[in-house]
């Protein structure tokens, strides 16, 4: 049950009364937003915000619908050991968006700007649309220096790509391809693949992912691995907010795109002079499912990926585990990468020099506790079409 608003009061001034900023900062309804529910957590079990565990949510582009979703990827990311600030941002709407866009460009440019400390983590709330609105106005020099300074994990995939892009390309600052809040955290079943690689690859310095599928070459490759959502990339094209790098590993990723839309978009790439500079091109899951050419079904996404590749010029590897799907790897975006081939026909993409996590409160039975992971154990992972947080 929602607290009354003379009840959220009492408990502000009983957070006060403790010393220390609030853990999940109670808030009022904007225009147009759902009614914030809660996190049941008392002063009692609240934590100090340090540098260290302060979660900072930012929503940059579609609203989240479901308010108890929510409130279970704030506890499940509390319980986790963080400190989470601008709750507020989860449960607001503007049109199709989560708030306006100066409540949307505040969650990054208060940041960027000093007007709050800088967390150790932005985690996006979800995907959909409205982040390019927002590039034009923040400092993204300045956020990539505040977060360079204190050690910055920012989360997100999806739409969130443009606020990485232009984080990369203005703000020379990397950032992680990986679960967002409502998107993964806020799932009443969480996957465990998602949740032990968010682990695994927040906090080690070097982590490596296996890929079994089999590629029609072998590869090596060593350089900047960066990129996204193929449709977010394309509209960038041309703008100040595409990295312009040379000798590096373009990932790409989407969903629910017929196979000539993702030749045209990757022919942008192409002809703005983007994958003719990269030593290789790696492909996530592109959810084709069912999708096939109205005109010749055997036009599909292998025929695009033999095409791009001949014509750039460039090696193309596919069935990396990432993309709009349920199971789904976390690995940064702007570090050193590198490709070797393995025995059988697969391959090994190995990630350094990134901000990594603390390891010693970040662990599977925090982020999922027992009953949870017994149910996930014995249940099933795989994404559905009804699951549209897997879409977005």
């Amino acid at each position: 049950m929602n607290p009354s608003a003379h009840s959220r009061r009492q408990f502000l001034r009983a957070a006060v009364a403790l010393g220390g900023a609030g853990v999940l900062q109670a808030c009022g309804s904007t225009a147009g937003s759902a009614t914030p529910v809660q996190p049941r957590i008392t002063p009692a079990v609240r934590r100090p915000a340090s540098g260290n565990n302060v979660l900072r949510i930012f929503a940059a582009s579609g609203y989240a619908e479901q308010a108890n979703r929510i409130e279970i990827g704030l506890r499940r990311l509390y319980d986790a050991g963080f400190t989470i600030t601008n709750q507020q941002a989860a449960y607001r709407r503007y049109q199709r968006f989560a708030g306006s866009d100066a409540e949307r460009i505040a969650d990054l440019q208060d940041v960027a700007l000093g007007r709050v400390a800088t967390p150790k983590v932005l985690m996006g709330l979800r995907g959909g649309y409205g982040a390019v609105r927002l590039l034009p106005h923040v400092d993204w020099a300045s956020l990539g220096t505040r977060m360079r300074e204190q050690g910055t994990l920012l989360f997100g995939f999806s739409d969130t790509t443009a606020i990485q892009m232009a984080l990369l390309a203005r703000g020379n600052m990397p950032s992680f391809a990986g679960p967002m809040l409502y998107s993964e955290f806020g799932k009443p079943q969480p996957s465990v693949y998602t949740m032990q690689s968010f682990i695994d690859s927040t906090t080690r310095s070097n982590n490596t992912i296996h890929v079994a599928e089999i590629q029609s070459r072998s590869v090596r490759a060593e350089g900047v691995l960066w990129g996204g959502n193929l449709s977010v990339l394309a509209s960038l094209a041309g703008s100040p907010y595409m990295p312009d790098i040379s000798g590096g590993i373009l990932f790409l990723e989407d969903v629910g795109e017929q196979p000539y839309r993702i030749e045209r978009m990757l022919q942008t790439l192409y002809m703005a002079g983007i994958l003719g500079k990269q030593q290789a091109v790696v492909m996530g899951n592109f959810r084709m499912g069912t999708i096939r050419d109205v005109y010749d079904s055997s036009y599909n996404f292998n025929s695009v990926v033999n095409t791009m590749s001949r014509l750039a010029k460039v090696p193309v590897l596919t069935g990396f585990p990432f993309g709009h799907i349920t199971n789904k790897t976390t690995f940064p975006l702007g570090a050193q990468a590198r490709i070797e081939p393995m025995s059988g026909g697969g391959y090994s993409v190995a990630f350094g020099g990134y901000p990594t996590l603390d390891a010693n409160t970040l662990t599977l039975n925090t982020l999922l506790p027992p009953p949870v992971l017994s149910d996930v154990f014995g249940g099933d992972t795989a994404a559905t079409p009804e699951d549209r947080s897997d879409l977005e």
